[in-house]
């Protein structure tokens, strides 16, 4: 049977270019895009309007397409969420169990589910945070997530579910709008360098933070779904590490290509979350099991952003 895919929140930061990946990959009309609202720009493959609450919805959507794997994307990110937690927890927590629920009942093959660095709190070791340790978030976003996880784990263990997950470092990207996390500093950036030569960061100058650049998180996120059953021991969620800096470094190396940069610095509430995250990721785990490696360090993101910023911003 062949592979039919649907991406559940696909007009998102991520979605964006995970559909584009996978059609790359499996052919266009076999991954089916999904959103509460019709994608702003225009697709090559078959879109699907659906809430990600909205169990007969989805349900429809997998039997009309003869769905077999789902990657559940739909989610209300950290910044975002403080702002309405109940809803929040609502939609990050309903959405996964519809999913897995299809799955148990053996309606998908395989589950991809997103989880993140905000699982971490205060209380994690800052450096090479390990794969196992202390996870007490202090954010809404940060408990659905390691809800979510334990889930995760429970569907595979319980009922055998292939259910997959990384927990994502911040992403940077220049396809899609940043979608309101405390990491989309280093996206607004660089609009805002090319816009008016200046940024104001809402994180202060040496908060360093774990980072990704987008082709590395796409990338891995679809290697991880592909790779064999029995090398995935990991089933709530693996710890993915790309490159770790702050607002002053990224803006170092900005000026390499606009040497007039000017960066100010005005903290505001999404410091405190900032402050309780990790500032490196060990991802021993993910590199053993299904041999993760990254290719961009901050030189060769940075480079590559400008370079397709430019062309899209012109």
């Amino acid at each position: 049977m062949s592979k039919k895919i649907l991406v559940i929140g696909s007009s998102g930061q991520i979605g964006t270019e995970l559909v584009e990946g996978l059609r790359a990959r499996f052919g266009s009309e076999n991954v089916v895009a999904s959103d509460i609202k019709e994608p702003q720009v225009k697709q090559d493959g078959p879109f699907a309007m659906v809430n990600a609450m909205d169990q007969r919805g989805i349900e429809r959507v997998i039997e009309k397409h003869g769905i077999t794997e789902v990657y559940l994307l739909a989610a209300l990110l950290s910044a975002t969420a403080e702002k309405d937690p109940a809803f929040a927890w609502k939609l990050n927590m309903e959405s996964l169990l519809i999913i897995l629920e299809l799955a148990r009942e053996g309606k998908l093959k395989k589950v991809y589910w997103p989880s993140s660095i905000a699982v971490f709190g205060p209380t994690t070791p800052k450096d090479n945070t390990p794969q196992q340790t202390v996870t007490e978030p202090s954010t809404v976003y940060g408990i659905s997530k390691l809800a979510g996880e334990g889930w995760c784990r429970y569907y595979n263990k319980r009922y055998g579910v292939d259910v997959r997950s990384i927990r994502y470092p911040g992403l940077i990207g220049w396809k899609s709008a940043p979608g309101g996390g405390t990491t989309d500093y280093a996206v607004h950036i660089f609009h805002e360098v090319m816009k008016s030569g200046a940024y104001t960061s809402f994180l202060g100058p040496k908060s360093t933070l774990p980072m990704m650049y987008m082709p590395d998180a796409i990338r891995a996120t679809i290697d991880l779904m592909e790779a064999p059953s029995e090398q995935v021991k990991e089933r709530g969620s693996y710890n993915l590490a790309g490159l770790s800096f702050s607002p002053e470094e990224i803006a170092v190396e900005l000026r390499k290509h606009y040497p007039d940069f000017k960066m100010g610095y005005a903290p505001d509430e999404r410091q405190a979350y900032a402050d309780s995250w990790p500032r490196s990721i060990d991802d021993s785990a993910a590199r053993k099991d299904w041999g993760w490696r990254p290719e961009f360090d901050l030189k060769a993101m940075v480079d590559d952003m400008v370079l397709h910023l430019r062309k899209k911003l012109s």
